[in-house]
């Protein structure tokens, strides 16, 4: 025993292997002492579990605090003599729908009335011939966002056209288009 012990101190520990091997002893004899003493760890404590109750920014007892608590939807507001959003969207569905078979200036000058000024920006150079579809399938319907932004929503013979329109001083322009294939 006197041997290895001798053995031990003279060659294991003055060598790196031997270095090592006591910081890793010490290293998790600490660890496992620390855990020791620490007691059962709750695993519902810390910031990786979510809060017991939602977190609100809003005093709760100040009344209505925005449009989703609203109860009816705003009205769109058009000045006199002038298209509802539901005319607008629907002339501008029937001048989009005859692109197939007319030139691209043509085309585009039926929808520069109806539409604002960026969207006839990003409508140039569009081919009328991309029109996916043909004609009208049911009527306009309208989803009024605020009482100077709607989105309506078309059905077609092979999809759905839905249109953003906003209304600048009461008169309603096409804003954004898309489509929806079915």
């Amino acid at each position: 025993m006197r041997r290895a012990l001798e053995f031990l101190v003279t060659r294991v520990l003055r060598s790196r292997l031997g270095i090592a091997l006591v910081i890793a002893a010490l290293v998790f004899g600490v660890i496992g002492v620390a855990r020791l003493v620490s007691g059962p760890v709750d695993r519902t404590v810390g910031l990786s579990n979510r809060p017991r109750e939602p977190i609100s920014t809003a005093d709760p007892e100040a009344g209505d605090d925005g449009v989703l608590a609203s109860s009816t939807a705003p009205s769109p507001k058009t000045r006199p003599g002038e298209l509802t959003p539901e005319q607008t969207a629907g002339r501008f569905t029937t001048a989009w729908l005859t692109g197939p078979g007319s030139s691209g200036e043509d085309w585009q000058g039926r929808l520069r009335p109806l539409s604002t000024a960026a969207l006839t920006e990003k409508l140039t150079g569009a081919d009328p011939e991309s029109v996916p579809a043909r004609r009208m399938a049911g009527q306009v319907t309208l989803r009024p966002r605020t009482e100077s932004f709607v989105e309506a929503i078309v059905p077609l013979d092979n999809g759905r056209l839905r249109l953003e329109l906003v209304a600048s001083d009461g008169r309603w322009l096409v804003d954004v288009v898309d489509w929806e294939r079915q």
